[in-house]
């Protein structure tokens, strides 16, 4: 059956048609979100909207009316930019690596400096490797997403960058990228033997690698994460002040702009890493709860969009989306409340940050696309593989 025999009041190629499936749930849930991003950052700066919070807001204005706009595009421009995508980004991860253009910043070269403006390759490189692996799942049989040894190529695609940005060194994004790909392969069908394999071997190399693996740097967050109280001024400092500034807020919090540990800047990285422990202290166990409410509240919406999708394509590439914004929010919390180590990623809509925030609002624009044509059928092939 062909796409446009699916075709339905909501698939109508006007512009208007398409604009009414739009899921305002979603979209709604963001606005409140980057909005209490920005009212935290106001807060944390002192009650003024320079630095971070004027510029938080208007980039997210910028990036709501063009995720909006990415939620118009058929299904089948997603799909033949899948490889195109992801081999410029995996290029734009290799140039931070091996050329000059690699710039510096908190001890890690994961920055592209293209001279009037600095990205982040690694952020955009998750948006690649959700659609190639949809993509590669869309054109093979479930035999094949179960047990083959065709399982090499997505292997492969999320193989390679994970490595590239591990060796950065970025672990935050790089786990990132290793867990997403996990999660999609495990989605698209994967044989539960191989999971157990998988994580039977994750077990066995996770002890050596931050032995001789890691950097340094790298170690000491790792072995502080275990006993943070061994150097509380040094590198045990951020997770104590972390929970001191969880703690301290209680049930209703201290008030807006009266949190100490982040107006008298005990706090580090308050304005991205740390951000949710601001919320935390300026408005409690509610605040924080409410926050992840809506986190949730996200999450399941997005889950449930990639159910109803009749592709399979939109199916794994919605999930895949979901998937990492989900990661962003587990391992920054579990960061903040000295659960994990601090590996550098961000709260997604709160923490102060272009790239992180362009790779979320891009995600859910492919979300939205996927809601708003949910009939659409893609044909199967074998494509590129």
């Amino acid at each position: 059956m062909t796409a446009s025999a699916l075709t339905r009041p909501g698939e109508r190629d006007r512009l208007s048609s398409k604009f009414a499936e739009l899921d305002w749930r979603i979209i709604g849930l963001l606005c409140i979100l980057a909005g209490i991003g920005t009212a935290m950052l106001y807060s944390i700066a002192g009650g003024h909207w320079q630095p971070w919070a004027v510029k938080h807001l208007i980039r997210f204005g910028v990036l709501l009316a063009a995720m909006i706009g990415m939620a118009m595009i058929h299904p089948k421009w997603w799909f033949h930019a899948a490889y195109p995508l992801y081999g410029v980004l995996l290029f734009m991860v290799m140039l931070v690596e091996f050329t000059p253009l690699g710039y510096t910043a908190g001890g890690a070269k994961n920055w592209l400096h293209l001279g009037f403006i600095r990205i982040q390759p690694a952020e955009f490189v998750k948006i690649g490797l959700v659609l190639a692996l949809a993509r590669w799942y869309h054109s093979h049989s479930a035999q094949d997403a179960r047990w083959s040894w065709k399982l090499l190529i997505p292997a492969g695609l999320v193989g390679v960058p994970f490595i590239l940005v591990a060796k950065q060194p970025d672990l935050g994004s790089a786990m990132i990228i290793g867990l997403t790909g996990a999660v999609m392969m495990f989605m698209a069908g994967l044989s539960w033997r191989v999971i157990a394999a998988g994580v039977a071997a994750a077990v066995a190399v996770i002890p050596p690698f931050v032995m001789f693996g890691m950097h340094d740097y790298q170690r000491n967050r790792v072995l502080t994460f275990l006993n943070p109280e061994a150097d509380p001024s040094g590198t045990g400092y951020n997770i104590i002040q972390s929970k001191i500034a969880l703690g301290s807020g209680g049930l209703m919090g201290k008030g807006y702009g009266l949190g100490s540990q982040s107006q008298l800047e005990f706090l580090p990285e308050r304005h991205t890493d740390f951000i949710f422990s601001t919320v935390s202290e300026e408005f409690g166990f509610l605040g924080s709860f409410t926050v992840l409410a809506c986190y949730v509240a996200l999450i399941l919406i997005s889950l449930r969009i990639a159910a109803l999708s009749h592709s399979h394509f939109g199916r794994l590439s919605a999930a895949g989306m979901t998937a990492f914004v989900a990661l962003f929010v587990l391992i920054n919390g579990a960061m903040v409340m000295g659960l994990a180590p601090v590996v550098g990623v961000p709260m997604p809509m709160l923490s102060y940050g272009g790239s992180s925030m362009m790779t979320v609002m891009v995600g859910f624009g492919l979300v939205l696309s996927t809601r708003v044509h949910r009939y659409v059928e893609l044909p199967k092939g074998q494509g590129l593989f």
